[in-house]
């Protein structure tokens, strides 16, 4: 008996297709602090005036900036700096990035990239700020959750603003 009519799962010309077709729609293949700073300017002497929570400002952006092929970089941008009286307490920069692939239509890659994985990324940003903040010495500090869909839409939202002609009166 011959094996010459033996069909494996190499011979079949589709596998390709369905190889492609079975990988998950988002893959997240590393994740790193791109940057990360803490600047306490005022130490030692600010931590004698830590008996009120400072007042606290927090500007969070995310960028996506295609590699090659299906691959993506996606940027997590959180600056905050806390102020004590007429004194800065500290300014935390920090910009925490993952590279991604995607496995989806077209239409979908820039909310996914704007959206959904900075969702999935911000609980390892949020701990990695506290963290410093505490290892820093100041105190506890946990991040509310981000809306990062309402981010997009006005992110979207912003461009069709300025690209309107004025209307005469």
């Amino acid at each position: 008996m011959s094996d010459d009519n033996v069909k494996t799962a190499n011979d079949n010309p589709d596998q390709d297709n369905n190889n492609q077709q079975q990988q998950p729609p988002i893959v997240i293949h590393t994740q790193y602090i791109k940057d990360l700073s803490l600047e306490i300017p005022h130490a030692p002497e600010v931590f004698r005036n830590l008996n009120q929570a400072p007042a606290v400002n927090i500007h969070v952006d995310v960028n996506a900036n295609h590699m090659h092929e299906n691959f993506f970089n996606v940027e997590l941008r959180i600056a905050m700096d806390g102020d004590l009286i007429d004194e800065k307490l500290f300014i935390l920069e920090m910009k925490y990035a993952a590279v991604v692939s995607l496995n989806i239509p077209q239409e979908h890659v820039e909310p996914v990239l704007l959206v959904e994985i900075p969702r999935m990324l911000f609980p390892f940003a949020r701990s990695i700020v506290t963290n410093a903040l505490v290892d820093g010495g100041l105190p506890p500090f946990m991040l509310n959750p981000i809306d990062f869909m309402a981010m997009y839409q006005n992110r979207k939202a912003q461009p069709q603003a300025q690209e309107r002609p004025v209307q005469p009166e």
